[in-house]
């Protein structure tokens, strides 16, 4: 083999290995780099302030062997990250815990991730900020929420409960508040793994689209992120993330996120 063509092939070699390097959002030792947001006890006394949690609503945990971030769900609140994000690829590994609150008894398991959060604290129920969600809720992982003013485009059909579903082929519809299909998109199926097990979660942002993701699977497209409050209607294609405490015990881990220059051309199929 010549001298060029070795060069070339190591060249090769070497550029296929590489890989864009992930940023940990969690050491897996503490909550660095992350805020506490617990909602007031009632409508008359005024939430904790930041970084308030005498009961250790969220903490950090081991479970099969390996750190993680617990959330009791005793309180509802939110843990988000100091800083800001845009043009990412989101990535984390989340497992239903056991405990449940008494108004939780007879639902389902719920929590979130959201992200592009904006503003201030509490403004969705007195616990979350404005924001796009990727609903973590059980048999409902990856289905769209608006909290507090978001809202995307998003292709969608209706189903025989007279719900709106993500469909690639649907008509490209606005869901917020105040929308007539208000702000629940119902991802397009459910692949969620067996109560007890790890599920993967997987989110593209950049510029105003996204992709969810859920155990490698795409299970919904959206578009036009924009956030809806008495100035109008603005684009939002940044903010923190925030994972949220809804009533339910939820184990978080491996959480990182890494720049990206576009959403993979194989996620997408509507500009």
């Amino acid at each position: 083999m010549g001298s060029l063509a070795l060069s070339l092939l190591i060249l090769l070699t070497v550029s296929g290995c590489q890989s864009r390097q992930a940023t940990a959002l969690f050491d897996g030792k503490s909550l660095a780099g992350w805020d506490i947001y617990i909602r007031a006890a009632s409508d008359t006394t005024p939430p904790p302030g930041l970084n308030n949690d005498p009961n250790h609503v969220f903490s950090v945990a081991t479970v099969d062997g390996s750190p993680c971030i617990r959330v009791s769900g005793e309180t509802f609140g939110g843990l988000s990250t100091v800083g800001e994000f845009s043009n990412y690829h989101l990535k984390l590994q989340f497992k239903w815990g056991e405990a449940k609150t008494t108004a939780f008894k007879d639902r389902k398991r719920d929590s979130g991730l959201l992200y592009h959060a904006v503003g201030p604290h509490g403004a969705d129920a007195g616990s979350w900020m404005r924001s796009q969600e990727f609903q973590i809720q059980e048999t409902d992982c990856g289905d769209y929420w608006g909290v507090a003013g978001g809202s995307f485009d998003i292709p969608s059909v209706q189903n025989e409960k007279g719900e709106w579903v993500y469909s690639s082929s649907g008509s490209l519809l606005t869901f917020n508040e105040k929308s007539p299909q208000g702000r629940r998109c119902i991802k397009s199926r459910d692949i969620e793994k067996p109560h007890g097990e790890w599920n993967q979660l997987d989110l593209y942002c950049y510029g105003d689209s996204s992709v969810h993701m859920l155990n490698g699977e795409v299970v919904m497209r959206l578009y036009h992120s924009a956030q809806v409050d008495s100035i109008g209607k603005r684009p939002l294609k940044k903010g923190k993330f925030q994972i949220q405490s809804e009533g339910c015990e939820i184990f978080f881990r491996g959480i990182e996120w890494e720049s990206i220059n576009g959403i993979p051309s194989n996620l997408t199929e509507r500009q």
